[in-house]
């Protein structure tokens, strides 16, 4: 955005006159008029072919989400140079999303395995102990669940467990594994909810009295944290969406974690594009924000932030949930595409107190002449 000066005049320029303002009319100045009319005439032009390109962008991303697979390949079994235990492992791997070998951690107080076949034989795992999948069975009489697991926990500690309670009391080992179910974690997520409203009162409170700035109402000069806010959205909306429509593949995932968006199913490579762009984003806040604001104001406008974040993430979850989510997302994006347009139209600032202006002229905050 470009930085214009002002200047007061003398008699027969523009200037100030004893606090009044007085023009005069000259060819210059029907000049100016022409531009700005021709200016006004080919940004309409631009900003309608950009609206037909981005709504033929849309489109084709339409299409590319209803014609691509929103689940995980099978892999293919029929090569010779597979062995049976390899490919008994991919069956597996692509059925339950684990497999032989895979490490787990317990995340209960505490777990019971049975030493089957030997009835009555019981081995205790407590909290944060790992084991590893070592065998699988079939037990169609079981009416609880059909499928056991035997798991090793050292080399004389080995027992069965239903996969039921297997997938409710272990976690994989990995770190996003873990990063992933401690923020899916009930309590987590009450704490979490409990902490947001707590400090949203009270921003709101100082909010009023200091007249501090937040996210939206009283904002800094930056589109980047409405449109954090937006991403959070967008991807509790698509994580939801994995939850209701497609939980095997969001389970598999679980087990298999990647950060690459890339060689995944189509709704997970955007569900991480939109992780990877939202940690982006939150690097263009911080930079917006400390370099406009005191650090004491900055802190508490972060904090408001962060407020805002977690509110969007359990409403959409919640809202897609019961598929309306869906429409407040699009009703958030307009609301966004309507401040970057906003923020588009104003193309100088005052040289005298710095506001945006839309044109050259008078300023409509403090009455500078700005050329």
């Amino acid at each position: 955005m470009k930085t214009i000066f002002y200047h007061r005049g003398r008699g027969g320029h523009r200037g100030y006159s004893e606090g009044s303002i007085f023009t005069h009319a000259s060819d210059t100045d029907r000049l100016n008029v022409g531009q700005k009319k021709c200016r006004k005439f080919f940004s309409f032009l631009f900003l309608s072919s950009v609206s037909s390109v981005v709504k033929n962008v849309m489109n084709l991303l339409l299409c590319l989400f209803l014609l691509s697979s929103c689940y995980y390949k099978a892999p293919l079994l029929d090569s010779e140079e597979l062995s049976e235990k390899t490919k008994d492992s991919l069956t597996y791997l692509y059925e339950r999303h684990y497999t032989w070998d895979t490490n787990l951690e317990v995340v209960d107080d505490s777990i019971v395995l049975e030493r089957l076949p030997i009835k009555d034989t019981f081995i205790q795992l407590n909290k944060g102990d790992k084991v590893v999948v070592a065998e699988f069975a079939i037990h169609p009489a079981d009416s609880v669940d059909s499928v056991w697991v035997k798991l090793a926990h050292t080399q004389d500690e080995q027992g069965w467990i239903r996969e039921v309670d297997l997938k409710r009391s272990f976690v994989p080992t990995d770190s996003i594994s873990q990063a992933i179910h401690l923020f899916s974690d009930t309590h987590a997520s009450y704490f979490v909810v409990i902490f947001a409203l707590f400090v949203g009162v009270y921003l709101l409170r100082a909010f009023r009295k200091k007249q501090l700035q937040m996210v939206y109402f009283n904002d800094i000069d930056s589109i980047y944290p409405l449109f954090l806010c937006l991403l959070m959205a967008f991807s509790a909306t698509i994580y939801e969406s994995m939850q209701v429509f497609v939980p095997e593949t969001w389970e598999h995932f679980y087990f298999n974690p990647t950060l690459s968006p890339f060689k995944v199913p189509f709704i997970l490579s955007v569900f991480l594009f939109s992780i990877w762009l939202f940690l982006i984003v939150a690097l263009a806040v911080l930079d917006d924000l400390f370099r406009q604001l005191t650090p004491a104001a900055a802190i508490f406008y972060l904090l408001g932030l962060m407020s805002c974040c977690i509110f969007c993430y359990f409403f959409f979850i919640l809202m897609t949930h019961i598929y309306i989510g869906y429409l407040f997302l699009i009703f958030f994006i307009l609301v966004f595409t309507k401040k970057v347009y906003r923020n588009i139209g104003y193309k100088y600032r005052c040289g005298h107190c710095g506001e945006k202006l839309k044109e050259k002229g008078i300023c409509p905050y403090c009455g500078a002449i700005n050329e």
